[in-house]
């Protein structure tokens, strides 16, 4: 006799209210990650802040609830996170083989990837999340704030929320509106001699960045310290040894070394680490989808299931990743028909299917553990996907042999395409399962969100493109054709369009990959030695992030880290609602990293609609020393102050907010 299902209270969850709300913060949200992860190789995670406005939004309509909320916040953090497939995108530019960002053919590689990440990383929900002790800090974080929202002090909490938020945003873009204004610069670098050698000093003045800093925590900034002594501490001042000759600057040589050699030696050793990551997951991973066939058999045989247990259906997830075949295979052939490829695609167009179809589920344990242990903020992404286009790049070339100049630069775009799609599903994955976290601790029905993970992809999809379009005309890529002098960096596509370029071009110098590669074997053994032995550890893709990223972000993102630290030091110190007040200070963290984000959206309109690469300077020629020392003096008040003020707010609010 079949059991019947436990009945709960009904609460609204998926509405069509919930849905359309989650759409306007993603557009916002969507594109300030797009510009910050184009300008610094990093994006942030969206689910906080999402909630903080969703509570206060919904708060104003009847019957709205805790899950419903957690549903706003679910589709605002999927769009937002699926913009980190801008750190392959950019490279079909940079190689020269777009001019563009062509909008359908963009939006179905962000949706067709992002769609199978939603797929894959449902079967990992309970290896990952309902069945592991790892953090997921973001998770646990955007589920405090929903609680907190729902409770008695709720209505206060989230208009003090909104306001760190707002005026964290306001304080962030207008220091950038003052470095584009030319009162004060925003970015200090020197170049020197180390004995017959040299090395750098950089620093990017961002409040986004000491807001990212904030958000990974100490653990991770250290290592990305760490990664950034080896690499300019070490690396650098070695293989700069006799290069400096009468021609070329010091500045032009060390900056030269650091992109065609330091930086793939650190690629080497993400490659290890996301090796590492995959080894140690894959037990779990196998027993979550063994629980996910188990818990679907049981449904089908009527036997009851908790509502908080209830993932869309296996066989239907199945179907899915079998469907979104056919569409990758019609964006694979059209993507070669009009080029060289013609005629012999065949080939590596299947082998590609086969490579997104497996290599997919890798990739999203792989990001969804990442997440899991150091949050989505830190786009652990970017060391798979360098990963991913190697190994991709590797097995074309080997299924279509060999070819001339004009077919390798064509395998070099294909690469990239496959990539790109292979990409969306580690974005999503990165991010689902953090939403999933969250989820589980409010009490929220797992298929609804993955519903909701599926419908902020496809928002997300809808506004990437524009926004990438927008970021090419105004400013350009770095070393890509057309690039302006403020050309955005896109560090994550330059690494990933060299080493495929390198690999068909037969030019990689392999021998830096293997030296990274050693390096990150070191620093795994370091990490398992420092985890099993003491409090603390060296996340080694964090390590090998600090080692590729130019100094000037790296170098930041721990200083925002320290600053996170002692904050939430005299949040323990001084007592009271501690969690509330830590929460504080990550919402000024998001919206400083929101102000500058936007604002640089708004700043690209106006570069791209006047022709002029600084349309608000009104002191041109203010960009030396007197105008660093001004930006760091005024970077250090700014800080200080907006710590101090948060501080303030929390301990004045905190009777009101606490529904004592």
């Amino acid at each position: 006799m079949a059991v019947a299902e436990p009945t709960t209270p009904t609460l609204r969850e998926l509405t069509i209210r919930g849905i359309l709300l989650g759409g306007a913060i993603t557009l916002v949200f969507t594109a300030a990650n797009v510009y910050l992860g184009l300008k610094v190789g990093l994006t942030f995670a969206t689910a906080i802040p999402a909630a903080v406005i969703s509570m206060a939004l919904l708060r104003n309509f009847a019957n709205h609830s805790i899950v419903e909320n957690n549903i706003v916040q679910t589709i605002a953090s999927a769009a937002g996170t699926l913009s980190a497939i801008i750190f392959v995108l950019p490279g079909l530019i940079m190689i020269g083989w777009w001019t563009g960002f062509p909008y359908w053919i963009t939006v179905a590689v962000c949706a067709v990837g992002g769609i199978l990440g939603v797929m894959y990383s449902i079967p990992l929900r309970r290896a990952l999340v309902t069945g592991s002790d790892l953090p997921y800090p973001e998770g646990v974080a955007a589920a405090e704030v929903l609680k907190v929202g729902d409770s008695r002090g709720g209505v206060e909490e989230n208009r003090v929320g909104i306001r760190i938020i707002a005026f964290g945003a306001l304080v962030s873009a207008g220091f950038a509106l003052l470095a584009n204004l030319k009162v004060l610069a925003n970015y200090v670098a020197a170049y020197f001699r180390v004995g017959a050698g040299g090395s750098m000093f950089g620093a990017s003045l961002s409040l986004a960045l000491v807001g990212v800093g904030h958000l990974i925590g100490m653990t991770v900034g250290i290592a990305m310290l760490v990664g950034l002594v080896i690499s300019f501490g070490i690396l650098l001042p070695i293989r700069t040894i006799g290069t400096f000759g009468t021609d070329a600057s010091v500045a032009d040589v060390i900056d030269g070394v650091f992109v065609h050699e330091v930086r793939f030696i650190g690629a080497g050793a993400i490659a290890v680490a996301a090796v590492w990551t995959l080894l140690k997951i894959l037990r779990p991973i196998i027993k979550g989808i063994t629980e996910a066939l188990a818990s679907a058999r049981d449904r089908r045989q009527g036997q009851a299931v908790d509502i908080t247990q209830r993932d869309i259906p296996f066989p239907i997830v199945v179907g899915i990743v079998v469907a979104m075949l056919a569409p990758i295979a019609v964006l694979l052939w059209d993507f070669s028909h009009s080029t060289i490829l013609h005629g012999t695609a065949a080939g590596i167009i299947a082998a590609s299917l086969v490579f997104i179809f497996l290599v997919g589920l890798v990739i999203a344990a792989v990001c969804g553990y990442m997440a899991g242990l150091i949050g989505s903020s830190n786009s652990p992404i970017s060391g798979v996907g360098i990963l991913t286009v190697m190994i991709a790049a590797l097995l074309i070339k080997l299924v279509y042999g060999p070819t001339t100049d004009d077919g390798s630069l064509a395998l070099v775009a294909f690469t990239l395409f496959v990539a790109a799609i292979t990409f969306g599903v580690a974005t999503i994955s990165n991010d689902n399962l953090q939403d999933l976290k969250t989820g589980q601790l409010v009490g929220a029905t797992p298929w609804k969100q993955q519903v909701a993970l599926v419908i902020g992809v496809l928002f997300g999809s809808a506004i990437i493109p524009p926004v990438l379009d927008l970021m090419q005309r105004a400013f350009g890529f770095l070393g890509a054709p057309g690039a302006t002098d403020h050309a955005l960096a896109a560090p994550q596509a330059a690494l990933i369009s060299s080493l495929a370029k390198g690999v068909f071009g037969g030019s990689l110098d392999w021998s830096l990959i293997g030296l990274g590669s050693a390096i990150g074997v070191v620093i795994v053994v370091v990490d398992e030695i420092l985890t099993r032995t003491s409090r603390f550890s060296l996340p080694p893709l964090a390590v090998g992030m600090g080692m590729y990223l130019p100094m000037s972000l790296t170098l930041i993102i721990p200083l925002g880290s320290l600053l996170g630290f002692f904050y939430n030091k005299w949040a323990d110190r001084t007592g009271g609602d501690v969690d509330r007040k830590k929460r504080l200070g990550v919402l000024l963290a998001t919206g400083m990293i929101v102000g500058e984000s936007l604002y640089g959206v708004v700043f690209a309109g106006f570069v791209a609609g006047t022709g002029s690469d600084d349309p608000f300077a009104i002191f041109p020629g203010n960009d030396g020393t007197p105008a660093e020392i001004i930006g760091i003096v005024a970077f250090a008040a700014v800080l200080m102050w907006l710590y101090k003020r948060t501080q303030k707010i929390s301990a004045r609010e905190l009777p009101v907010s606490s529904g004592a």
